[in-house]
């Protein structure tokens, strides 16, 4: 709530470096990397640090009033499409991507950090319904510092303009290095992705030309959030399926 709520004054520079080998709106056949730096909140400190402004009540200065953040973010995605008989694609996606806050910062801005689930994510929980770790999605908005998502997704022709899709969707995110103490939350090593979450479904999807109108069924097929030893193959039922409506491919 108080990460929702609490104002940030956010000055960053950023540089975003893409390589995409597609050559056409209809080229199926191609890779799209994609590498993202973020940083924020560096100016802003040597500023209020020149001009001798003094810290609030928790440790932080401030400008023009409000606590500045500082935090330095990493992102990168990988798409990869293949080409099939009959037109048919598999596609592939692979993103990471981490904030670490610092200096005036103790934890990343909401609107800077990363949540799980929804149609263009794991589509077997809603968005910002999954995690953080092992959580279980135990706030209405659920977000962290780090993610981690693949993605697979076979698309075929049903008839016509009707297309069908098979797809397994697996990650989730964590708190690292902020102010997050719920064990739970945190990633603290490579045994935590032991709670990375896994998703399958099908999906159904009608080709207008210009754009695609998609629905998704996610089914939770591996579950963090439940003890251990019903975490896989327990919620494969129609009354624990997420729907997704989406508009285009989702990757």
């Amino acid at each position: 709530r108080d990460r929702l709520t609490q104002n940030n004054l956010i000055v960053s520079t950023s540089y975003n470096w893409i390589r995409n080998t597609q050559k056409g709106l209809y080229d199926d056949d191609y890779s799209l990397l994609s590498i993202r730096v973020e940083s924020a909140g560096n100016v802003l400190a040597g500023i209020t640090s020149l001009v001798g402004e003094p810290t609030n009540s928790d440790g932080n200065r401030t400008a023009f009033g409000v606590e500045y953040s500082q935090y330095a973010k990493t992102e990168i995605d990988y798409i990869k499409h293949w080409q099939l008989f009959s037109n048919n694609v598999f596609a592939i996606r692979a993103f990471g991507g981490i904030a670490i806050p610092y200096g005036n910062s103790d934890n990343i801005p909401f609107t800077r950090s990363f949540f799980g689930g929804g149609p263009n994510d794991n589509r077997a929980w809603q968005a910002y319904e999954l995690g953080p770790g092992s959580t279980g999605g135990i706030n209405d908005f659920n977000e962290a510092n780090m993610k981690l998502a693949f993605n697979g997704e076979y698309r075929f022709t049903i008839t016509g303009s009707f297309k069908g899709a098979l797809f397994v969707d697996a990650g989730n995110i964590w708190n690292v290095l902020d102010n997050e103490d719920n064990p739970e939350a945190q990633f603290k090593g490579l045994a935590d992705l032991s709670t990375i979450s896994v998703g399958s479904g099908f999906g159904i999807r009608y080709d207008f030309g210009f754009f695609v109108l998609r629905l998704d069924t996610g089914f939770k097929t591996f579950n963090p959030a439940l003890e251990e030893g019903r975490r896989w193959f327990k919620e494969i039922k129609i009354p624990k399926a997420v729907f997704n409506v989406g508009i285009n491919y989702p990757f």
